[in-house]
């Protein structure tokens, strides 16, 4: 099996993997070892793999058991700033994605898997449409286009504050179209967004001119950020997704790594906090992520990180005088992560100039979609 490959059922994947494990098995096994630890932790690491090839063979029985493993997947799709990220998060419960007012702050796809006791919704948070400006904004969109034929339901979001549809919304909306009529199973629901900033009257235009342009499943005026509609979009939903099984546990709510959460946070902070001192070109990488523990015997995640910006100018913003705005920055992200880890919190945070990230292929593989 090539894992260069465009498309594999997730059958084949589990079945690759149970296979080197199996490889891996019989190949510790054939060393002879005759110091007696090193033979009970040989027979330690024999019972682990057994029991990873005990849950890979029951996670292949249940996908041969139902091939609709993939029709919970639900993509947001809309403009810039329509509102994307803090409508994940109302639906999660959880900050998932990053919420600020600047353009193109939700850099990868991010998950949300929001489980209850009557089902299971995957949700994929995509970067908005706009103008190509450089190989990351390329990288970006061609990641969202994307999305529309891994999904099987799309949110799209607009916000109702704007005086009408963009040109990137008409774009969208053209490609949705195209979408569902090549397969009926696919649904649209329209939302609009920010319904706490505008009229009745507004909202009801509004409608008419999505109704305008597609025919929706639903149109649902909701407020993200006063959770005002969150539960009827979750009831809608409910109706248009198929029975299934579950495919992750009650306690997973994101395929993001931890690290890659925390990367989230700290650029989120940052974002935050500088407000418009700078354009969004930061990229947050963690270089070292360390548990370990304090004298007292506590547990502690020592991390280090740094921010990477295009101009040495944006440097001397991002630290600040004396270093103070990066100490900000640092505070805050400390605090969300230790919420988040539940843990106690090292946080080291450097700044380095990278003039042309935006444009390094090796720095734009961390946004492509896998």
């Amino acid at each position: 099996m090539n894992l260069s490959e465009d498309k594999f059922e997730p059958t084949e994947i589990y079945n690759f993997i149970l296979t080197k494990v199996e490889e891996l098995k019989d190949y510790i096994f054939k060393i002879e070892l005759s110091d007696r630890e090193a033979q009970e932790k040989q027979e330690e690491i024999k019972e682990a793999l057994d029991s990873i090839v005990y849950k890979l063979n029951s996670n292949i029985n249940e996908l041969k058991d139902n091939s609709e493993w993939d029709k919970f997947t639900i993509a947001f799709y809309g403009e810039t700033n329509a509102g994307k990220s803090t409508l994940l998060n109302g639906l999660m419960g959880e900050k998932l994605a990053i919420v600020s007012p600047k353009v193109q702050t939700t850099r990868n796809n991010i998950k949300g898997i929001y489980t209850d006791e009557n089902k299971q919704i995957i949700f994929i948070d995509t970067p908005g449409i706009h103008k190509v400006n450089s190989k990351l904004s390329s990288v970006m969109i061609d990641s969202a286009i994307t999305s529309i034929k891994d999904a099987n339901i799309v949110l799209f979001v607009v916000a109702g504050n704007k005086k009408s549809l963009s040109v990137f919304d008409y774009n969208v909306l053209k490609k949705l179209k195209e979408a569902k009529e090549k397969n009926k199973n696919f649904h649209i629901i329209g939302i609009i967004n920010k319904i706490d900033r505008i009229k009745k009257e507004i909202i009801i235009e509004k409608i008419k001119e999505l109704n305008n342009e597609l025919e929706f499943d639903y149109i649902i005026p909701v407020s993200a950020m006063l959770r005002e509609g969150i539960s009827y979009i979750l009831k809608r939903i409910e109706e248009l997704l198929p029975k299934g099984p579950k495919y992750y546990s009650e306690d997973e709510y994101t395929d993001q790594t931890v690290r890659e959460m925390c990367e989230e946070i700290i650029r989120g902070k940052a974002l935050k906090l500088l407000n418009q001192e700078i354009p969004h070109g930061l990229y947050v990488e963690i270089e070292s992520f360390k548990e370990a523990k304090t004298k007292k015997g506590e547990d502690i995640v020592n991390i280090e990180t740094v921010i990477y910006t295009k101009k040495s100018t944006h440097k001397g913003i991002i630290v600040g005088k004396n270093g103070e705005m990066l100490k900000r920055i640092g505070s805050y992200a400390r605090a969300d992560i230790e919420r988040m880890l539940d843990k106690k919190v090292n946080l080291q945070i450097w700044v380095k100039v990278r003039k042309n990230w935006l444009d390094n292929d090796l720095f734009l593989n961390r946004f492509k979609k896998k």
